[in-house]
């Protein structure tokens, strides 16, 4: 090999070293699954899991701050959305479901919520802004579960029944990620359904996905929004953990139109993030993909399964969690 080719050689290696995305993992080792993940900042991160338990770092992930809930030990609190270090909201699914908040860094807990209605379920949350939020829970009596709250997550109102999507037998909501509601703009959120139908449902708008149908595994799990026309939608079956099928669809007009890339995630993927310019974050249990050309080609970064991934509301930071505790930054 003559020298010239050699020195590119090494710089072709350097460049790729130097440009490829990794997974730097900061925290394992518990029985904690951890679903809920609202990253404030690059300094202030908040997750929730399984077996009541609330995590809060205040230095990048670094150290943790763990608490159980007190009287919500077997609690699965699969949504956490967070405002800044001391104040947080946290969703348990259900039966019966709770909304609870805490206003000194989790060391109380106010039950803001309870619904004991048979067969509540809820999904996921999302705020527009420190006052204004939405819960999106799965059917009942063929309706979808919404409740607002416009203070903070102190009060919640739900929405009238006459006002609520209706769904198709066998169609709900995966409370997978706490990200199958998304905010589309300042002042409304979109939501994904699965199982029987895959939907993507904005205003009064329902639009089909085209997810496989027919089972209660499959369909759209995570939407995540570039702007409020393009848009992300990942899933597939849990099941196949590694199966590539039918698991993400991109479109650039709110839903009118679906494509799907030319190289999938490479399995189920039960979140997707966008990060900026083109570039998107999506995980599953068998590890984590990433585009730099808004979805079109999908490179599989690392193996380690997650469950959930959320990059700073102010900053500029990626993090996941997942099974055992898992907890990983995510180094462009």
């Amino acid at each position: 090999m003559n020298r010239k080719i050699f020195s590119l050689l090494i710089s072709f290696i350097i460049s790729f070293h130097l440009s490829a995305q990794t997974i730097h993992v900061l925290n394992t080792g518990s029985n904690v699954s951890i679903r809920g993940l609202c990253v404030v900042s690059d300094r202030i991160i908040w997750v929730s899991g399984s077996n009541g338990t609330i995590g809060e770092s205040l230095d990048s992930g670094k150290t943790w701050k763990w608490m159980v809930v007190k009287g919500f030990e077997k609690a699965d609190f699969r949504d956490v959305e967070a405002f800044d270090e001391t104040s947080a909201v946290i969703m348990s699914v259900g039966e019966p479901a709770f909304i609870l908040r805490t206003s000194n860094a989790g060391d109380t807990w106010q039950v803001v919520y309870e619904n004991n209605t048979k067969g509540i379920f809820l999904d996921a949350m999302e705020f527009w802004n420190e006052q204004s939020g939405i819960v999106i829970g799965d059917p009942i009596h063929n309706k979808f579960f919404i409740a607002r709250t416009f203070d903070g997550g102190m009060h919640w109102r739900e929405i009238s029944n006459d006002h609520l999507p209706v769904a198709d037998s066998g169609e709900a909501c995966f409370a997978a990620s706490g990200t199958n509601v998304c905010k589309l703009d300042n002042g409304e959120a979109c939501f994904v359904s699965g199982g029987s139908r895959s939907r993507l449902f904005i205003r009064d708008e329902r639009i089909d996905i085209p997810f496989a149908k027919g089972k209660e595994t499959v369909g759209a799990y995570s939407i995540a929004v570039k702007n409020n026309k393009t848009l992300i939608v990942v899933g597939g079956d849990y099941l196949l953990p590694d199966s590539s099928s039918q698991n993400c669809f991109m479109t650039k007009n709110a839903g009118i139109n679906w494509s799907t890339p030319s190289v999938s995630p490479h399995g189920y993927r039960s979140c997707v993030e966008y990060i900026n310019n083109k570039n998107w974050i999506s995980c599953g249990p068998n590890g984590v993909d990433y585009t730099k050309n808004n979805g079109d080609t999908w490179t599989w970064i690392s193996h380690e399964g997650f469950n959930v991934c959320k990059k700073a509301k102010t900053g500029k930071s990626v993090f996941l969690a997942g099974e055992n505790g898992i907890i990983a930054k995510f180094i462009p």
